[in-house]
């Protein structure tokens, strides 16, 4: 599934240049994952490295995007143009 910022987030700045997918940007008060690009750093890391470095822990799982680890990866390799 998707992550997502909740409300908390203090616009630190800490989890914009993590994103390998660039799905974090600016929303109107605190940043935004795209839930089309999000996808939890699989294909790129074991962990959401946004998660990691958030300092007040406001990324949380977007429970209205469910994704499980195979559907992810297509879309890490969509982003990503993987030719096999």
């Amino acid at each position: 599934m998707a992550l997502l910022i909740t409300k908390d987030c203090i616009n630190c700045d800490m989890c914009l240049p993590e994103c390998p997918n660039s799905a974090i940007f600016e929303g109107k008060k605190v940043y935004e994952i795209d839930p089309n690009r999000c996808t939890e750093c699989v294909g790129f890391y074991p962990e959401p490295t946004c998660i990691a470095v958030c300092p007040i822990n406001c990324i949380v799982l977007d429970l209205a995007h469910i994704e499980d680890q195979i559907t992810l990866m297509h879309k890490f390799e969509q982003l990503n143009i993987i030719c096999r």
